[in-house]
């Protein structure tokens, strides 16, 4: 199977299954037979395709008899991919993206769509670089949906929130490969020693100044293959969830009960904060990501943490208190759209009802908590309603809790103003993703 064809399936399996595009494609790559260098291009393909998809269509439209007429999936993303080829992949030749999207119709079982395959690609080459692109509207939203491949309620919803450079910053990095960092296992080793035996794997690592036991890896490769990984001495990690992590503020001895832990990271920071000492109970609603996180915290050396499924939003089982509870809660993901760039798309009503399940998960959860003791709630979103509003209501509802101002490394940036209890990530200001975290105290 070709690199085209390969990224053609996986583009389709993510709108027809809604899967996360990672997994999806991890899916594909394992199944196929490509050399790395085809492997490189399903990939970048995929990725771009699905980056850039209001974009493309925009461009495309532009060549059709009749744009709004419904579309065969199949012959619509072999066009999105080769305009994105066009547009956006200079080292390869506009005929030969012309001419593989013809005979990758062919390879799909479109050979009667192959024709007009050609032709509206031949239009876009006669016209490029004399239509503008992206193509102009006249409304603010809509040329920013267009530019940024974002829909306009999306756009709206950022910029009522957190103004419009700020928004428009963000999507400039959501368009950025997002860095790759990972926390060190001082179970096991220390930062230098790690660093030395990356090294020695060709792997490039490099200390973040913005918080301890944080590298970030370049070179890596399969992270999975790295007989470093595979000997525990570190897990991936991205900086958000390591600050948040660490803003728990565990100590040796603690009990922690993590509420949405799967797959695990954060338990396994705050595991190494409390050097192993104490007790963690890490939760999840699904039997197979707790056995995730037993087989992580087993590879990690971790032997203070059990994981057991429960449902946050629903189990009334009454548990002994904890000194420290994370609620880390299912979110609608925007942070994290320079990952998985299929999130931006999804309908503003798929997510109407996320604010009260997160309230639910942390009401419950804050019943957990001794007098005296810390609790987090957090996200990997970028929507106030998810985040800052749940947080202020609960304390406005929930009079035995204080919010606890953040103590901030000194080179960690505010992006926006807000509660000292609350920090809103951003990728542009700290290389993280984006992320929202508030801290509160149970009162004595």
């Amino acid at each position: 199977m070709s690199a085209r064809k390969t990224a053609l399936e996986a583009l389709l399996r993510v709108d027809e299954n809604e899967g996360y595009s990672n997994l999806v494609l991890d899916k594909a790559l394992r199944a196929c037979t490509l050399d790395e260098r085809d492997r490189a291009l399903a990939a970048a393909l995929f990725y771009g395709v699905l980056e850039r998809r209001l974009t493309l269509d925009a461009v495309l439209e532009r060549y059709l008899a009749r744009p709004n007429e419904k579309k065969d999936p199949v012959v619509w993303e072999i066009l999105r991919m080769s305009a994105y080829q066009i547009y956006y992949m200079d080292k390869i030749p506009d005929s030969a993206a012309v001419n593989e999207a013809v005979e990758l119709s062919k390879a799909s079982g479109k050979s009667k769509a192959s024709g007009f395959v050609n032709g509206v690609l031949r239009n876009l080459l006669r016209q490029k670089g004399k239509a503008e692109f992206p193509p102009h509207r006249n409304s603010h939203f809509q040329q920013l949906s267009i530019q940024y491949s974002c829909p306009e309620w999306l756009l709206k919803l950022w910029e009522n929130a957190y103004g419009a450079e700020v928004t428009r910053q963000f999507l400039e990095a959501s368009f950025c490969r997002p860095p790759l960092f990972a926390r060190v296992n001082t179970l096991k080793t220390t930062l230098e020693k790690l660093t030395v035996l990356l090294a020695e794997e060709q792997i490039d690592a490099e200390a973040v100044p913005l918080l301890e036991n944080a590298l970030q890896l370049k070179n890596t490769g399969s992270v999975a293959q790295s007989k470093c990984f595979q000997e525990g001495l570190f897990h991936i990690q991205d900086l958000s969830s390591q600050l948040c992590s660490s803003f728990l503020g565990a100590e040796p001895g603690d009990t922690v009960y993590d509420v949405c832990a799967a797959p695990g990271g954060k338990t396994f920071t705050i595991a190494q904060i409390m050097q192993n000492k104490g007790q963690i109970t890490a939760f999840d609603q699904y039997k197979g990501k707790v056995g995730l996180i037993r087989k992580g915290a087993q590879r990690l050396g971790i032997s203070c943490i059990s994981a057991a499924v429960r449902d946050a939003a629903k189990d009334d089982r009454p548990l002994p208190l904890a000194d420290r509870v994370l609620c880390d809660v299912p979110c609608s993901g925007f942070g994290i759209i320079r990952r998985k760039p299929e999130i931006r798309y999804k309908s503003c009503e798929t997510i109407d009802s996320l604010p009260d399940l997160q309230y639910r998960i942390l009401c419950k959860s804050s019943a957990l908590l001794r007098p005296g003791g810390t609790l987090i709630y957090s996200t990997c979103t970028l929507n106030p309603a998810e985040n800052g509003q749940n947080a202020e209501r609960f304390l406005k509802e929930h009079r035995n809790f204080a919010a606890v101002p953040l103590q901030m490394p000194d080179s960690l940036r505010r992006t926006i103003l807000e509660p000292e209890n609350q920090l809103t990530l951003f990728p542009q200001t700290n290389q993280t993703d984006g992320f929202f975290i508030s801290v509160f105290r149970k009162e004595e």
